[in-house]
């Protein structure tokens, strides 16, 4: 294998596919990267970065001046570091006759040892195209789901998204008991009668939107031992048999899905609130940002509801204290409410990006809605002109006080 490339391009790749790389390999041969150079009957060339562990697998191709067609497997972390480290030249990848693969970038020059090829697993196949979705809309859907993952390893089913395709509408689901996010998006399904569902580990549908943008069709593809059925008939993808895989520009990522059924979420949300608020989105995550500054590990923002005006609070005790105030317009009898200051700034961030449609200013909008200081209350974004519509994102946080007595 012989070929030239951009440095910037090529840095961008193998950071991109990095990421899929397994931190504790079972094998060894899976902390490999897969490079394969080939020529192309439009152009000079592409060369293809790729990776896959048994779970997750990450492809990308980019345009590349290719010599000699052909395909080399090396350390993938190693490789990593020094394409960030190169100066600002063009980059010659060559494998010297099938042996180490040397780098030069300039008056730097690297030699690898390569790792065998023939061992290395093939990457899957995922034939069945299930739909497509704009990148931007499906990648900001991502983002204000995935906080609201569990970390707890010991809780597999709490790791992931769930996803539930019913026709034209995908919805997103994501809790670690103590905070639920839900997210709903249309989208174009292959078959207008598509009802499925799948559970995702959420680390990986995160790396998965960063090779979404604005204006850029994502391809969702499925493949399932049982079938992806349509006419109504939902169908349950089982992690033994079944994948999921988003392609776009040119980059490819798959990953095996999570086993067991996710928590009946839907009906988590209270359908009545006695309690009522509507706040300038911009202006409140910005004050309860600067004034969880103080907060200490384990206490509470609280919102205190006025007329006109609600006033966020946090301190350490015998060393700080904070307090801002922001306009809202408030109805109900419980005027106060304290919320973890991370799950409330998660919250205010998704709904802030839930009512991102180009509209900015006094347009945005945050809604709380609460029955009790101890009973969950539910956060989502609207704007003035269409508050009256149902949101598509809904964000239900358990407030700190139910939190202590759980």
């Amino acid at each position: 294998m012989r070929c030239g490339i951009e440095r910037d391009t090529l840095t961008e790749a193998v950071a991109w596919v990095a990421r899929a790389l397994p931190n504790r390999p079972v094998l060894p041969i899976l902390s490999g990267l897969l490079l394969t150079a080939a020529k192309t009957p439009d152009g000079p060339g592409e060369l293809t970065l790729s990776c896959f562990d048994y779970e997750v697998s990450a492809r990308i191709r980019v345009e590349a001046d290719v010599t000699e067609p052909g395909t080399v497997l090396v350390p993938g972390r190693l490789l990593a570091e020094i394409t960030r480290s190169l100066p600002g030249f063009p980059v010659e990848l060559d494998d010297e006759a099938g042996q180490d693969v040397t780098l030069t970038c300039g008056a730097a020059s690297f030699t690898l040892v390569t790792l065998p090829v023939a061992e290395y697993p093939e990457l899957p196949d995922l034939p069945v195209l299930a739909g497509t979705v704009d990148g931007g809309a499906l990648g900001a859907a991502i983002s204000q789901v995935v906080p609201a993952a569990s970390r707890d390893d010991t809780l597999p089913i709490l790791t992931g998204v769930n996803i539930e395709f019913e026709g034209d509408v995908m919805t997103f689901a994501a809790t670690d008991r103590y905070r639920l996010a839900m997210r709903q998006l249309a989208w174009s399904p292959a078959d207008p009668d598509l009802s499925a569902t799948v559970l995702i580990p959420a680390k990986t549908l995160a790396d998965a939107a960063r090779m979404m943008a604005n204006g850029l069709p994502v391809q969702v593809m499925l493949r399932a031992g049982t079938g992806v059925r349509g006419g109504g008939q939902r169908t349950e993808l089982r992690a033994a048999d079944a994948m999921i895989g988003f392609e776009s520009g040119g980059r490819r990522l798959t990953t095996r899905l999570i086993a067991g059924e996710f928590i009946k979420y839907k009906s988590r949300f209270p359908a009545e609130f006695a309690c009522h608020a509507d706040m300038p989105a911009a202006p409140l995550a910005e004050a309860v940002k600067r004034v969880a500054l103080v907060a200490e590990r384990g206490s509470s923002v609280r919102l205190s509801f006025n007329e006109g005006t609600v006033t966020i609070e946090a301190g350490t005790e015998g060393q700080a204290r904070a307090r801002e105030t922001v306009a809202a317009e408030f109805t109900g009898d419980e005027p106060a409410i304290a919320f973890s200051p991370g799950y409330l700034l998660d919250g205010l961030a998704a709904a802030l990006t839930a009512t991102g449609d180009g509209t900015s200013g006094e347009q945005a909008r945050i809604v709380l809605r609460f029955t009790s200081p101890t009973k969950p209350a539910v956060i989502t974004g609207t704007h003035r002109d269409r508050a009256g519509e149902a949101p598509d994102f809904r964000y239900l946080v358990v407030p700190l006080r139910a939190l202590a007595a759980a």
